[in-house]
């Protein structure tokens, strides 16, 4: 992949979407739809930014049931995406069968542990251990089941690499320099991401709130 970057297009307005990923288009590799987009324009929103030209990541974190992850596996076939997520936390079964639904073309990867979450906000909900145990446990499952590879964030994509040499790792909550973290707890910049493993580096705010969308896409191009 030439350009690792996937822009979030975590926007209402599908106007405001597709203008921001044409001025940008040409210093990114992908674009990334998450939920917030999905739910608001559906399938024809993502026709509509398909026509841009660039590979679509379909962020949809599934998390059901395994029939019914593959059956919304499979009613997404017609929009081609060249990434899906699942969440790791859905078991082995789950995971073994939204692989299988899957188009061929379309890489399907298992959310670990989001990036908002750190050590505490485990032991709140009953997990034990830290955030990189619980990242490199959860990775270990997705291999074991088939999957394409996970998304963890640039913590432990480094140590998730050394044991899964040829998966690929989505890599979001990545932040530059001088950049505030915002609602993310464990950031990294898109530099370190790539040199620690990273396949695709998922980044939103960085560029779609800066003051200039497209100097900022140039500058986060120029540090790969």
């Amino acid at each position: 992949m030439s350009n690792p970057v996937y822009l979030a297009l975590d926007l209402p307005l599908l106007e405001a979407a597709e203008a921001l990923a044409r001025k940008v288009k040409g210093h990114i590799g992908g674009l990334k739809l998450g939920m917030e987009f999905f739910f608001a324009h559906g399938h024809h929103g993502v026709h509509e930014i398909a026509h841009i030209g660039l590979p679509i990541f379909l962020d949809l974190k599934l998390h059901d049931i395994p029939n019914t992850v593959a059956s919304a596996m499979q009613a997404i076939h017609v929009l081609e995406p060249a990434i899906v997520t699942i969440h790791a936390a859905g078991g082995r079964a789950m995971m073994e069968d939204a692989k299988a639904a899957a188009g061929e073309h379309c890489k399907v990867v298992a959310v670990t542990v989001l990036t908002s979450l750190d050590d505490g906000d485990l032991t709140g909900t009953g997990v034990s251990g830290s955030v990189h145990d619980q990242a490199m446990r959860l990775a270990d499952l997705a291999h074991s089941a088939g999957l394409d590879g996970i998304v963890c964030s640039g913590h432990e994509v480094g140590a998730v690499h050394r044991q899964w040499k040829d998966g690929f790792f989505v890599v979001p909550g990545l932040r530059l320099p001088e950049g505030k973290s915002g609602d993310q707890k464990r950031t990294v910049t898109p530099r370190q991401a790539r040199d620690s493993g990273a396949s695709v580096l998922v980044i939103g705010r960085p560029i779609s709130r800066a003051d200039d969308p497209l100097a900022a896409a140039r500058a986060i191009e120029a540090t790969l």
